[in-house]
């Protein structure tokens, strides 16, 4: 399943983007917000908005954008460092 935007020629011409970056920026926009609001995954974030986690990461981090890592999920990665 697929859902196609439609964004008014109006709207899209006041964005301050290269005409060939909309996309990209706009799947951008929408990827760090449904993250930030707990909606998607920071897996499938990165996926919507067409970049590797670790770059997505980088682009939450620019944007003060808190990573949602549990208490459980910290002591699994020290766990995994240690070869347990």
């Amino acid at each position: 399943m697929s859902l196609t935007l439609d964004i008014p020629d109006e709207v899209l011409a006041v964005i301050p983007v290269p005409e060939g970056e909309r996309e990209v920026y706009l799947l951008l926009e929408i990827a760090c917000s449904l993250y930030a609001q707990d909606l998607l995954s920071l897996g499938k974030a990165a996926e919507l908005a067409g970049m590797a986690k670790l770059d997505f990461g980088k682009e939450l981090g620019k944007r003060g954008i808190a990573r949602h890592y549990t208490e459980a999920e910290l002591a699994a990665d020290l766990a995994y460092a240690r070869g347990e």
